[in-house]
């Protein structure tokens, strides 16, 4: 931000408003959400019986609030990060090895099967982000989200087509069967249509073309 600052009118392209929102003083010329290749992430029908939390180990990613939500549904939870000084101190001691289960660090292919086989993806964030890639990725996979209305999530998630919105804690477990009914396929759909590589490319060559033809009309 601090170098950004020196440069007041170089056009930058955030990747959600809520970026924009935590940038002020930039000159923020296009909004071009990020990008997963859908080709890789790919689609899977029929889930397992789990629910999926990936992402660092930190309070403001919330797998505390992931195991206790886990647990209140009495459903299991898959978790998959690197451990670190948060997980040995929070985490860890609610791992039981059988509900809530810790999977490890994982490579490129053993998150996709994660994802393919989660009925939904917990996000339940407790500090906002500016976009949130775990949730693009769950859902070109097909995997509907649960997440809680944080910095960027309402740009992210369709809300009732690729995953379910929430205040709080106590409406994301009541409204789970929800979330874990909504129709995969669409899911998968929707997210290819917002996230695929070439609707990322096509936004930066739209911004680009706008920032070319300000240029020369001054």
């Amino acid at each position: 931000m601090e170098t950004w600052s020196r440069y007041a009118e170089a056009p930058f392209i955030a990747v959600s408003q809520e970026q924009a929102r935590l940038l002020p003083g930039l000159n923020v010329v296009s909004i071009v959400p990020h990008a997963v290749d859908t080709d890789r992430f790919v689609f899977n029908a029929s889930p397992e019986d789990y629910l999926l939390f990936i992402g660092r180990f930190t309070p403001g990613k919330g797998p505390v609030e992931a195991i206790g939500l886990a647990k209140r549904l009495g459903l299991r939870l898959l978790m998959a990060a690197a451990r670190d000084r948060y997980y040995h101190e929070a985490v860890e001691p609610l791992v039981d090895g059988e509900q809530i289960v810790y999977v490890g660090e994982v490579n490129f292919d053993e998150k996709v099967r994660l994802y393919q086989g989660a009925r939904a993806l917990l996000y339940p964030v407790q500090e906002g982000e500016p976009f949130g890639l775990v949730l693009a990725e769950a859902m070109s996979c097909g995997t509907p989200v649960a997440a809680l209305d944080r910095g960027a999530v309402r740009e992210v998630v369709d809300d009732g087509v690729t995953g379910l919105v929430f205040d709080d804690l106590d409406a994301m477990a009541a409204g789970m069967e929800q979330v874990m009914a909504l129709d995969r396929h669409r899911v998968r759909q929707r997210a290819v249509e917002r996230f695929g590589v070439m609707t990322m490319v096509d936004g930066y060559v739209d911004a680009f073309r706008a920032i070319i033809a300000q240029w020369q009309a001054r």
